[in-house]
């Protein structure tokens, strides 16, 4: 048997005083960042620190102040559309750019069932970060109300209705889906149904609210598709149901681009030509807005700039510092293209 690999030993704050012939405690000044050096022993100490090889233990000095430097980002989502959904991972990166700026770690942890959440639950009561991001919470969210319980710094993406106080970036979903059926409407459509997604959550229920404000006295409630995810095959399924329901349907507002791209496809299925016979918009100015044939009309969602803004939001409570009352609301325009 061959001998295990012999470790080598790790370089201390001792190595590079002897090596820079300085005192440990100088050595630990430059090492945190502290002035009251000379330039002299500052050279020399990053020379030598260099030269032994040493890495400051953050570890022990975070154990010291009671900080890991790690934010959980959390999303409430199944694992399949964590990747399915670009903008779960523009948020994501966002956040992450926001955090890397301020030295901070990210720890992602998807909440996919009751397991999930018990897993989620333990993680975040053993301390493992200082701050949380939650991105898809629904109201009565198990997750969110252990975030309250341990009174972790946390901000949303988007703003469940039960959580009143509670720090958060959003759009105006209501406001902007209201703006782009009107819109559509505009287009001379005059049976025009929506596939409404995720109304569990403030996002989807405020879509379909803003399409009811659109169409006013004209709303009729069999012209609504319910779904439960913003997914294209909870699109396509959606889109084929409500044909069978409502043939001469003539627009359809899909919750999402996802949706959409599956609304796209089922109407293609059933020989409908968009935009001739039936008009579609989405929502998100996603990759699949673009991808799709013909290209979505939609909303544009920042949500890079929601990921960048909301760990700004968790980074400045563990400064201490206030949060704006009402949340950060963001621009959201309409942006027109060939599918309506």
């Amino acid at each position: 048997m061959s001998n295990p690999p012999v470790r080598r030993k790790r370089a201390t704050v001792h190595d590079v005083a002897v090596e820079a012939g300085v005192s440990r405690g100088t050595v630990s000044r430059v090492v945190n960042g502290e002035r009251y050096v000379s330039d002299e022993a500052r050279v020399a100490i990053e020379a030598a620190i260099v030269k032994v090889g040493y890495v400051p233990n953050n570890a022990a000095r975070n154990l010291v102040m009671q900080r890991t430097q790690a934010i959980g980002f959390i999303v409430h989502e199944p694992h399949s559309l964590f990747l399915e959904d670009p903008n779960i991972g523009e948020i994501l990166l966002g956040a992450n750019t926001a955090l890397s700026d301020a030295d901070y770690q990210m720890a992602c942890l998807i909440v996919d069932s009751e397991r999930d959440t018990d897993r989620v639950a333990r993680y975040l009561s053993g301390g493992f970060v200082d701050g949380v991001i939650i991105v898809s919470a629904r109201k009565n969210d198990p997750i969110t109300r252990v975030v309250e319980r341990l009174e972790i710094p946390s901000a949303f993406v988007g703003h469940p209705p039960d959580l009143a106080k509670a720090p958060f970036v959003g759009i105006d979903n209501r406001g902007s889906a209201r703006s782009i059926t009107e819109r559509l409407l505009a287009t001379g459509r005059t049976r025009v149904g929506m596939i409404a997604a995720a109304l569990d959550r403030d996002s989807g229920a405020d879509r379909l609210a803003g399409f009811t404000d659109a169409l006013g006295d004209s709303f009729d409630p069999a012209l609504v598709e319910s779904v439960p995810l913003y997914s294209y095959a909870a699109g396509r399924a959606g889109m084929h149901a409500l044909l069978e329901r409502e043939p001469d349907i003539d627009g359809v507002f899909a919750a999402s681009d996802a949706v959409a791209a599956g609304v796209l496809d089922a109407l293609r299925e059933a020989g409908r030509s968009v935009p001739r016979d039936v008009g579609v918009v989405g929502f998100d100015d996603s990759a699949w807005a673009v991808r799709a044939h013909p290209a979505l009309s939609t909303v544009h969602q920042p949500a890079e700039g929601l990921g960048r803004a909301v760990a700004e939001s968790v980074l400045s409570q563990l400064r201490g510092e206030e949060q704006p009352a009402g949340g950060i609301i963001l621009e959201t325009p309409i942006v027109w293209r060939d599918s309506a």
